[in-house]
């Protein structure tokens, strides 16, 4: 019975970091270009009485064997790069990526940081960031004078000086993509940082022939959290929560019956 008590703990303990993960998906239902995570668990060490395949007899072996998991455990919670909805904005300088990739942007640490939220400004020199102040990477510069900003599907941006009718190139956007995007690391801020496990990232122009999305302008990608689906995740959970808690109540009862025994 004290396996059935550790067992139903650790299924416990499980259930309450998927409630944990269900809670930060829908946190974050309204997040521009947030990613869900889905939970994964896997089963813990057996205790094999009788190991299957072992010898019963002379010339007969155990069929199936007699082993005891002792729970589950919590393995990881796989981030979905699903693509989420596109929301039209006022702003030219909202982007969205169709397909893979990644904006890359400059942090105040100097390191590159990657991201999905496409949801673009200018700063005071005139340099685009995001809302953080991260510089967007390549850097690229618009004069106070800059009008009707065009940003293209490969990520060229272009702009009109007022009095001007011919229309000037201010560089172009590229985008990084990975192997395993899953293997990134979350830093928060809708930043991600390369690991071992993603990969180094590679570069390339939008739309182009590495893989990469190609741009749209005037929108941002919106949270791909599906709400019914993690309310139903979220049922299902308690559940599991409250089934294991009943094994552990019923291998309570169990000991108290032992322990009411007389000779």
């Amino acid at each position: 019975m004290i396996r059935a008590l550790y067992s139903a703990a650790s299924g416990m303990t499980a259930e309450q970091l998927n409630v944990d993960n269900i809670a930060n998906n829908l946190a974050n239902a309204n997040t521009v270009g947030y990613k869900s995570r889905r939970a994964q668990f896997q089963d813990l060490l057996y205790q094999s009485m009788v190991q299957p395949g072992s010898q019963s007899g002379q010339s007969t072996v155990v069929p199936s064997g007699l082993q005891l998991g002792l729970g589950t455990r919590a393995s990881s919670n796989e981030i979905i790069f699903a693509q989420g909805a596109f929301s039209s904005t006022s702003n030219p300088l909202d982007m969205v990526i169709q397909g893979r990739g990644f904006f890359q942007v400059k942090q105040a640490t100097g390191a590159t940081a990657y991201t999905r939220a496409g949801t673009f400004q200018l700063d005071a020199t005139g340099n685009i960031v995001t809302s953080n102040g991260d510089q967007l990477i390549p850097q690229i510069t618009l004069p106070a004078a800059a009008q009707n900003i065009s940003i293209a599907s490969d990520g060229t941006v272009s702009f009109v000086l007022a009095g001007q009718n011919a229309a000037q190139v201010a560089g172009q956007i590229t985008l990084a993509n990975f192997q395993n995007p899953a293997g990134l690391n979350t830093i928060g801020q809708s930043l991600y940082l390369p690991t071992d496990a993603s990969g180094d990232a590679i570069v390339g122009t939008p739309g182009g022939t590495e893989g990469h999305g190609s741009l749209l302008q005037g929108y941002v990608e919106q949270s791909n959290v599906s709400v019914v689906d993690e309310f139903i995740n979220l049922i299902t959970s308690q559940r599991a929560y409250e089934a294991n808690s009943k094994v552990v109540k019923a291998a309570d009862e169990m000991y108290q019956q032992v322990n009411n025994l007389t000779r």
